[in-house]
């Protein structure tokens, strides 16, 4: 039984080394570098629209907590 999960394990290796080196269609060097800074444009822009949000609801909050004191 041991014997059997061994060499599947091994098949199972085999089989994903062969997969990325000779069947997987890699991005060039110029489509990594693009969608790097597409990715990471997006990234900033998402944070500052969370920071910009956050702060409105936390002023509104402050608002609200001084009309109620």
């Amino acid at each position: 039984m041991k014997n059997s999960f061994i060499a599947s394990l091994v098949e199972y290796v085999k089989g994903a080394y062969d997969e990325l080196v000779h069947h997987v269609v890699w991005p060039s060097w110029q489509e990594v570098q693009k969608w790097t800074a597409v990715v990471a444009t997006f990234t900033l822009l998402f944070s500052l629209f969370i920071f910009v949000v956050d702060y409105i609801f936390r002023e509104i909050l402050n608002f609200y907590y001084r009309l109620i004191r």
